[in-house]
């Protein structure tokens, strides 16, 4: 299965685990092809970059700049074109559409409520990490 995961679920996965971690875990076992661009990368940089953050790094006893790392290393780095899509009420989701048209990713997953209330983008589904993570064991 071929996916795009937004960044609010990696940084779930690195900080706190649970659900989140079991996708990463999957893409680890080459169960599941994790893709990302160079706009999503820049998003997460900026996100573990932020002071909310910070003790939560702490406690993990990695660096941003390690989870930085780690994530271009399960990723697959594609340059997807443009994407606008007047439908969304986050402009910024824009990226995460645009990753997974040029990825032909099977499925969007997301903790995002603006990406949810698509429900699907051009035939992909955008999906939660419990949903995504049940298709995986079902497949």
């Amino acid at each position: 299965m071929r996916i795009v995961v937004d960044t609010n679920v990696i940084v779930s996965a690195f900080l706190w685990g649970g659900v989140p971690r079991r996708l990463l875990d999957a893409v680890e076992a080459q169960r599941i092809e994790l893709f990302t661009s160079r706009a999503l990368i820049a998003e997460l940089e900026d996100v573990l970059s932020r002071e909310k953050f910070a003790a939560q790094l702490r406690r993990t006893r990695f660096t941003s700049a390690f989870l930085l790392a780690r994530y271009t290393q399960l990723a697959t780095l594609i340059a997807p074109p443009k994407v606008t899509a007047p439908e969304l009420r986050d402009p910024d989701d824009a990226h995460v559409l645009a990753c997974a048209l040029a990825a032909r990713a099977e499925t969007i997953v997301s903790g995002d409520a603006d990406l949810h209330a698509l429900g699907n983008y051009q035939g992909i589904p955008v999906l939660s990490p419990a949903d995504c993570l049940k298709r995986i064991t079902t497949r």
